[in-house]
């Protein structure tokens, strides 16, 4: 078993919260993280709402909880059961005991409304991803992180991956996300996504999708709103430093998992992605979901681009200044642009990196840093 860099995390937010949440995609591994932790406590109780034994213990859930006063209750699919939360309350009020619950769900705290409602300042969230490179070690090459993504059993069992991706895929659209209130039909989330591995890295054109799928725009956004809040689409807005400038203001969309993303565009090895239209696309996706999670929690991540052809994949801020550029490259050439130079000077960040395959790590004139991914994890995400 590899160990989570959330282990820790969620054993810190277990000492000082009555309850925490434990969000992600299907199939992450909450639970098999939070059964690890688990083993930690004397005394403890697991519900599954998939089973319909543990659901309907929970049909009078604050009688039924209420004598696990003192064990640390894990509550796993608790979207199936929204009306939990204000029993959790009406305990957590009672008793406000640090680590009482620890719940694990496939959706953000905005399609779980009702727990940021009736839980505000009882709980704590965390977002599990799939695996990041360093939990994973020296043992996996990166290429292959990138080409199979990181859920464990598809990076795991990769020789059965196409298979376990076309199972993933309809299952999220056929049971999944209608559980949690989809309202389109399978077939058109299906199409939504798979139109939405064809933007990856691009800018997200509501309007052009709306036409496709004969959809007005308020639906096209709805829907992809709620796959975003379902951890399946990062959206990345534009940085917006100077009105007077003729900035961008379209979002950026990319697929969470690089593995999903290569399973909707076709791509079914790494053969296949050697040369792909993609594949730059790919690895600043890939790139970008590697360092998000490994930000310190204050930081925010956007992207920079004016009409003139200045820009940056990534600009991270604190508060609302900017501290780090980040332009991410696959090819051989690790120079920055001149639009790149033209963002940092604009920007005036005092950290600059350029991220690339390889694994160097040395100084550009201008202030620019050239280092591979696993350096950059390694040795300066913790400085921005």
């Amino acid at each position: 078993m590899k160990e989570r860099i959330s282990e820790k995390i969620v054993k810190d937010l277990l000492s000082g919260f009555p309850c925490v949440a434990i969000l992600g995609p299907r199939q992450v591994g909450k639970t098999t993280l939070a059964r690890k932790i688990q083993k930690e406590y004397e005394l403890s109780t697991y519900l599954d709402l998939e089973f319909q034994k543990d659901y309907l213990k929970l049909e009078d859930a604050e009688t039924y909880l209420r004598q696990f006063e003192n064990h640390l209750v894990i509550i796993d699919e608790v979207q199936r059961k929204k009306d939990l939360f204000p029993a959790l309350r009406a305990l957590i009020d009672l008793n406000r005991r640090p680590g009482r619950f620890l719940i694990l769900g496939s959706a953000s705290p905005d399609l779980l409304r009702n727990s940021s409602e009736s839980l505000a300042g009882r709980i704590a969230y965390h977002e599990l991803t799939p695996f990041l490179l360093p939990e994973l070690g020296k043992s996996f090459k990166i290429e292959n992180v990138w080409m199979y993504g990181g859920f464990p059993d598809a990076l795991m069992k990769s020789k059965y991956w196409l298979n376990w991706m076309n199972n993933y895929v309809k299952t999220y659209f056929e049971r999944d996300l209608p559980n949690l209130g989809f309202p389109a039909d399978s077939l058109t989330g299906e199409r939504l996504w798979t139109m939405l591995a064809h933007y990856h890295g691009n800018l997200l054109n509501y309007a052009e999708l709306g036409r496709s799928l004969e959809l007005n725009i308020n639906t096209i956004k709805s829907y992809i709103g709620f796959l975003r809040n379902a951890f399946l689409i990062r959206i990345i807005e534009p940085f917006y430093t100077n009105i007077k400038k003729r900035l961008v203001k379209s979002p950026k969309v990319y697929i969470r998992d690089s593995g999903i993303m290569h399973y909707l565009s076709g791509i079914e090895n790494p053969e296949q992605l050697t040369g792909h239209p993609k594949q730059g696309a790919s690895w600043e996706g890939f790139v970008i979901e590697q360092i998000i999670p490994l930000l310190p929690v204050n930081r925010k991540v956007w992207f920079y681009r004016t009409h003139d052809g200045a820009e940056l994949d990534m600009v991270v801020t604190r508060g609302n200044r900017p501290v780090a550029s980040i332009e991410i490259k696959y090819g051989s050439d690790a120079r920055p642009t001149r639009g790149n130079t033209e963002a940092v000077q604009t920007l005036k960040t005092s950290h600059n990196y350029i991220i690339i395959k390889d694994d160097d790590d040395y100084l550009l004139s201008g202030g620019f840093r050239v280092c591979g991914l696993r350096v950059f994890l390694d040795k300066y995400i913790n400085s921005q």
